[in-house]
């Protein structure tokens, strides 16, 4: 596949100085790769493309299967120091949806789902360095179903671009989608969640639908907090559920 990487690297180096665009046919994860070199002290701000990876991981250890040309796997390594590191996922996520297409939509607090059906991934981790000050490495993984895949053992049935999009190829929607990401990432580093608040709301796929919380707790979604929470009506009142509390699945329309 031919791979934009200097076109990339001229539209990102600019906002990232020392930035570099890597391509690489197979590894475990991007993910993996790039926390063990923030680890390592490899701090560099990179952009990371696996063609296959044969250890891809989502949220929760579940596993992202990808193959060559019929996904695109990628990790963005970058130090940032936001004042409060709440919604991250939520503004990558909204950053993504708008570059892709209308109809995408964001699942919280990491999917980009079309029609209830799980189009992407996203998973963000981060790495402390230095004297134990603000800021992190942080590695922002997507994963991105290109063409049609099997659905059998997923739990949400997979969407992909070329339902949207029939002639995108991989190389298409990484070019269309990192430089936003880029400026939409630095842009959360200088001023957090608030400026993604409406993005997020005008396209969140659970607002008003009945859900289910990881501990059987039943209610409605009714958008998220200021800190990027979701806000669920249950039996007990307005809960607001931070993403590291709990998997949520809407009841079927």
């Amino acid at each position: 596949m031919n791979w934009p990487a200097e076109a990339l690297w001229e539209a990102v180096a600019p906002l990232l100085p020392g930035f570099t665009v890597e391509i690489l046919p197979e590894l475990d994860s991007s993910n993996s790769e790039l926390m063990r070199r923030a680890r390592a002290g490899a701090l560099e701000p990179v952009l990371l493309v696996v063609e296959r990876q044969t250890a891809g991981r989502g949220r929760l250890g579940r596993a992202w299967q990808s193959a060559p040309g019929d996904s695109l796997t990628f990790s963005l390594g970058l130090p940032l120091a936001p004042a409060d590191w709440s919604g991250l996922s939520l503004a990558v996520g909204a950053s993504v949806a708008e570059s892709l297409h209308p109809a995408v939509r964001l699942k919280w607090p990491n999917d980009l789902w079309v029609d209830d059906r799980k189009l992407a991934g996203i998973l963000i981790e981060t790495a402390s360095f230095g004297d134990g000050g603000p800021r992190r490495q942080a590695v922002i993984g997507i994963g991105i179903n290109i063409a049609p895949r099997p659905g059998d053992g997923l739990s949400t049935a997979p969407a992909c671009v070329r339902d949207l999009l029939p002639d995108a190829d991989a190389a298409w929607v990484l070019q269309r989608i990192v430089p936003a990401l880029v400026r939409d990432v630095l842009g959360f580093e200088q001023a957090g969640f608030a400026p993604f608040h409406a993005r997020f709301d005008a396209r969140d796929a659970l607002r008003d639908r009945p859900v289910t919380l990881s501990d059987g707790t039943q209610g409605t979604a009714h958008g998220v907090g200021e800190d990027g929470s979701l806000l669920v009506h249950t039996a007990a009142g307005l809960h607001a559920v931070g993403s590291s509390e709990v998997s949520v699945r809407p009841a079927p329309r």
